[in-house]
């Protein structure tokens, strides 16, 4: 395990960590419990950074990209920054319109957590959410374990609270298997296992509808280009300015493949598997232009995607979808891994 200061936060140290398995290397910031790097062989054998990122503190303070950031307590959106929970109705900080993204302006992505677990390959970071930060009910602790091994990297999430609350964790990283660095995506193939995917409404927010993506360009049962239906004149895609919408996807509660992507440049290949219901299949439509990144490149729209595994975004507003609350006493307890290859 290495160990180097990125940054101070308010006189605390931010540390970022290295893990390393085989011919894989990975760093993780404590602030946001960041993936700053992940470091894959492509099809000659060659290093590739396949993940965005920033070289200082500073630019992860100024932007809300969420860039490999962890989500919490609740990933994704809740429409009208609201939920019913308990006969009562919770109130969220409202940072997206009326509604609350990835939990308000300061969740998980802008705090710091604490290290209790480290190995060569292993990290596991805690983090303790106040009751009734952000309107959350709590306290919620939570746990993230990365564990990096010649196939990929595995997140464990874990969390627990004193109060029946909502959670639902998830990681943002950006893909770009071609190199963080190599412009946009759209020539990615990707592959969804999903029949259905959750409409949403002009603010992205779900309807409530489950929808056959037979017959749509969500349909993505089969591999295609990122970039072959993207801009086609559909509500939907119209509505996100290309994809942004969660797949629902059979089998929730075992670990399964939900997504597959691939770089024709450098053969390198993306498996996703997770316990999730869902995952949140995002183009980076709202990458800022111009948009400095790390190791002097310059990002921009469509410059990576995201596979964010999930409850369905707004599940505390639509009993009909997989239910995010978490029982006093219980524990919450789910898993996603990105396997890698080169073809």
């Amino acid at each position: 395990m290495n160990r180097t200061l990125f940054a101070t936060l308010e006189g605390r140290p931010v540390t970022q960590y290295t893990l390393t398995a085989g011919n894989l290397t990975c760093e993780i910031l404590d602030f946001g419990g960041i993936i700053r790097s992940l470091r894959v062989p492509d099809r000659q054998g060659r290093p590739v950074d396949v993940v965005l990122g920033f070289d200082t503190l500073q630019q992860y303070l100024d932007h809300t990209c969420y860039f490999g950031a962890m989500i919490g307590p609740f990933a994704n959106r809740i429409g009208g920054a609201s939920f019913p929970l308990g006969g009562g109705l919770v109130t969220l900080p409202a940072n997206e319109g009326a509604n609350s993204l990835h939990s308000g302006p300061l969740g998980f992505d802008r705090r710091l957590f604490t290290p209790v677990a480290q190995t060569e390959d292993t990290l596991r970071l805690a983090i303790d959410w106040p009751d009734g930060d952000s309107g959350f009910p709590g306290p919620i602790h939570a746990e993230i374990t990365y564990l990096l091994t010649p196939a990929g990297l595995e997140l464990r999430y874990e969390a627990r609270s004193a109060r029946d609350t909502v959670v639902n964790l998830t990681n943002h990283s950006y893909f770009n298997l071609s190199g963080h660095d190599a412009g946009p995506v759209t020539d990615q193939w990707i592959c969804l296992a999903a029949d259905h995917f959750t409409p949403t409404d002009a603010h992205s927010i779900p309807t409530g509808e489950l929808r056959p993506v037979e017959g749509t360009p969500m349909d993505l049962r089969r591999p295609l280009p990122i970039g072959q239906r993207i801009d086609e004149d559909d509500l939907q895609l119209r509505q996100a300015g290309g994809y942004d919408h969660n797949w629902a996807a059979d089998g929730a509660g075992t670990l399964r493949p939900i997504a597959r992507a691939g770089s024709p440049r450098t053969g390198i290949t993306l498996t996703c598997l997770t316990d999730q219901p869902g995952v949140q299949f995002y183009s980076g439509n709202y990458v800022p232009q111009g948009l400095a990144g790390k190791d002097g490149a310059v990002y921009g729209r469509r410059h990576g995607f995201c596979l964010e595994t999930q409850t369905y975004p707004d599940a505390p507003n639509h009993p009909d979808f997989p239910s995010a609350l978490l029982r006093a006493g219980e524990t919450y307890r789910r898993t996603t891994s990105y396997r890698f290859a080169a073809e």
